[in-house]
């Protein structure tokens, strides 16, 4: 803006100096050829008088006229560069505070009593995008909660907060804070309102997570519990010198506390997922390997069922982006209920489609079992949720599994299809 006013006053000043110079050898040709006359013509004294007069008029000219052109010249630009050193000397004054805010690791908004926002810092930048200068708080925050509590406090001049969620893209809950304070901005000393925004959403997960287990733990365990007590008091009492019945309860209360030991260890499974939910996995995996490790780890717990096991997995690889370890999980945990529910059908096929177009990848897993009637498939992925009772248990089955595969493949940003028709089998199909 400067090298631009600069260019406009030279170009100014320069028309002016040559309009001047074009005046004075007017005056000045006009006083030469007056003189020329009175010597051809003779003396007069009113040529003499006229010669004189146009040659001071000349003269007189000189530091007029550049007076002028210089007035003429300067008058535009210097307004113009005055009102850019105007910004520039604001945008010093407010660089301070733009750094003390820059230094706070929350989001952070300065806003006018007339609800304009003066500043944000960087972390309010990454969350609300940068802001053109003293933009309204009512286009920077979309939320009416928010903007009904910012607008009391600037009321009322006091201390308020309140608690915003969102769910997308991930669930967030924030304590928005709005507090005034007393400075000078810009040269205007007066009362703005600092707007913060503290992310609170892990502390919630925590407590969500410590309840439900508190919960699902207390319920889940109850039965292996009463169960282990009861044979505990038979052996100390009526069993005490039976050595079958000490063989036969023995390992029942073995088998019960293995049941706890898997439900506590899918319980804390389920939790660890739910913390970082909302992060999504980096790794590229390749799937086609991955689904042979999982066959090769569960073949021989489906020959101990009776149950064949065929991959279709192609030649190429298949790459998503994911967590190995997790992946695994889901895959495990589909391929171990489709033996054990579908045992009946006595093979079980797990197919790789690789993603050709707007087809994205997938991995179904089909069991040629009784199949899940239509009214339990939407509940399939909540926890505990089983479709028969005695048949999970008597499986060994914790009711977590679809739940954890279920956090699994949110996570991956991936999905889970169940299809099932009575008598003829079901299919879960991971879509990517």
């Amino acid at each position: 803006m400067k090298e631009e006013f600069t260019v406009l006053e030279r170009e100014t000043r320069l028309g002016w100096f040559l309009l001047q110079v074009w005046r004075e050898r007017v005056l000045a040709s006009a006083a030469v050829f007056v003189g020329f006359v009175m010597w051809a013509g003779g003396f007069d004294l009113a040529w003499v008088l006229f010669s004189i007069a146009l040659i001071v008029l000349a003269g007189l000219a000189r530091p007029l006229l550049r007076a002028d052109g210089e007035a003429r010249a300067a008058a535009v630009p210097v307004s113009a560069v005055a009102t850019a050193a105007a910004v520039a000397r604001a945008d010093d004054r407010l660089r301070p505070s733009q750094a003390l805010l820059d230094a706070l690791d929350m989001p952070v908004l300065l806003v006018s009593a007339h609800e304009a926002v003066r500043l944000q810092n960087r972390a309010a930048d990454a969350l609300f995008g940068p802001i053109p200068r003293n933009p309204d708080l009512s286009g920077r925050i979309r939320a009416p909660a928010i903007l009904d509590v910012a607008r009391e406090a600037i009321a009322r001049g006091e201390v308020r907060e309140v608690e915003h969620s969102e769910r997308l893209p991930s669930e967030t809950v924030y304590i928005v804070r709005v507090a005034p304070v007393r400075m000078d901005l810009d040269g205007e000393a007066g009362t703005y309102f600092l707007i913060s925004f503290r992310d609170v959403s892990q502390a919630r997960r925590i407590d969500r997570m410590r309840s439900d287990f508190v919960a699902n733990a207390s319920h889940e365990l109850r039965t292996p519990l009463a169960s282990l007590r009861g044979f505990i008091e038979t052996l100390q009492g009526p069993a005490r010198n039976d050595v079958k019945a000490h063989q036969k309860f023995l390992g029942i209360m073995h088998e019960q506390a293995t049941r706890m030991s898997r439900l506590v260890d899918d319980l804390l499974s389920l939790s660890r997922l739910e913390l970082k939910s909302h992060i999504a996995p980096d790794q590229t995996i390749d799937l086609r390997p991955l689904l042979g490790h999982v066959r090769d780890s569960l073949q021989p717990f489906a020959e101990e069922l009776g149950v064949e096991l065929h991959v279709e997995a192609g030649s190429g690889p298949v790459e998503v982006i994911g967590d190995r370890d997790e992946l695994i999980e889901v895959f495990e945990n589909l391929i171990e209920n489709a033996c054990k529910y579908g045992q009946d059908g006595k093979r079980v096929e797990i197919a790789l489609t690789p993603a050709e177009g707007d087809r994205p990848a997938e991995v179904s897993v089909r069991d040629y079992g009784p199949g899940i009637p239509s009214e339990h498939v939407p509940r399939l992925t909540e926890r505990f949720y089983r479709v028969n009772v005695e048949a999970s248990r008597s499986r060994k089955g914790t009711g977590l599994g679809l739940a954890i595969v279920k956090h699994i493949l949110t996570r991956h940003r991936a999905r889970l299809i169940v299809k099932s028709e009575l008598g003829k089998g079901a299919v879960f199909t991971v879509r990517f």
